[in-house]
């Protein structure tokens, strides 16, 4: 299958890449910079040079594939409903050149939008009055194209989606623990995040591709549900730094804004009805394991 890629030299992008040339597949990876260019070209993928902006060339690439992984998204959170009506306008486009042709178009979005306290299963609805809302309406309305004849899906990504490389909210707590010297969770740090390893991640996108189901959610995790306490404590031995506790107010501070809400959410997940419908059997370390070993340090 030759397969069309947006975010292809991003964290989980290039996962997803080597997963899919190790399996046969080949891939015309969408790029927005030289370097990005280079590091998918040194694999064997044909590079596009432009951005999820760039409607037209989204459309001809789609309509030139077997099929499509989107991946790009702006992570700019002080922009966030600006960069989730581009993405908006990305999916609809693509969505809308494979109408009729019953070819795969994986979709991503993350667990975060999901109600808050609850173990969150696939066939939960994401809560479009939620931090993530902007985002979250996209993956309700764009799923209503199973029915013109795209087999779409949506990976729902955990919080942490950890390994080498990672520039998400683990590594953000670890740099505000080095930058002001401890490591910080709120309250009692009870919350719960679910986490997956890239690589595991990257497995499934690849099955989602070949064998999912037009209309389905996919969960991308491997543990269901992590204190985030157990993560700050594993971050501040790993820097060798004290571990504290902080109300709202003094984390917020701490993580400089928005963290804080991510940081103090309860957000635990299951993949139970992905691993039975796709086989997917996720492998890889654990966030605990991961930082121990010095992945963020």
């Amino acid at each position: 299958m030759h397969v069309f890629i947006t975010g292809a030299a991003g964290f989980v992008g290039q996962a997803v890449v080597q997963e899919l040339l190790d399996n046969g597949h080949t891939i015309t990876g969408l790029a927005r910079s030289e370097k990005s260019a280079e590091t998918l070209q040194e694999k064997g993928v044909k590079v596009i040079r432009g951005s999820i902006e760039d409607i037209e060339c989204l459309k001809q690439a789609a309509t030139e594939a077997d099929g499509v992984i989107h991946l790009a998204f702006d992570h700019d959170f002080t922009k966030f409903a600006e960069n989730a009506k581009i993405e908006r306008d990305a999916i609809f486009s693509m969505a809308e050149a494979l109408a009729g042709t019953n070819k795969p178009l994986v979709l991503t979005s993350g667990t975060m939008s999901l109600p808050m306290g609850q173990v969150g299963t696939e066939d939960t609805p994401a809560e479009t009055s939620s931090a993530f809302g902007a985002r979250t309406a996209t993956e309700q309305e764009a799923l209503n194209f199973s029915s013109k004849g795209v087999r779409i899906s949506f990976v729902r990504l955990s919080p942490t989606t950890h390994g080498d490389g990672d520039k998400g909210f683990v590594s953000a707590m670890t740099q505000f623990a080095r930058a002001n010297g401890q490591s910080v969770y709120v309250s009692k740090g009870l919350n719960r995040w679910p986490a997956v390893h890239r690589f595991d991640a990257a497995c499934l996108y690849r099955l989602a591709l070949e064998k999912g189901v037009a209309g389905s959610r996919y969960h991308a995790i491997a543990e269901e549900a992590v204190p985030v306490k157990d993560i700050a404590e594993a971050i501040g031995q790993s820097l060798g730094l004290p571990t504290v506790s902080l109300d709202f107010e003094a984390a917020s501070k701490h993580f400089a804004g928005f963290l804080v809400y991510p940081i103090s959410s309860d957000n635990p997940a299951s993949s139970k009805k992905t691993q039975e419908e796709l086989g997917w059997k996720p492998s890889g370390p654990t966030i605990l394991e991961d930082i121990k070993a010095g992945v963020y340090v």
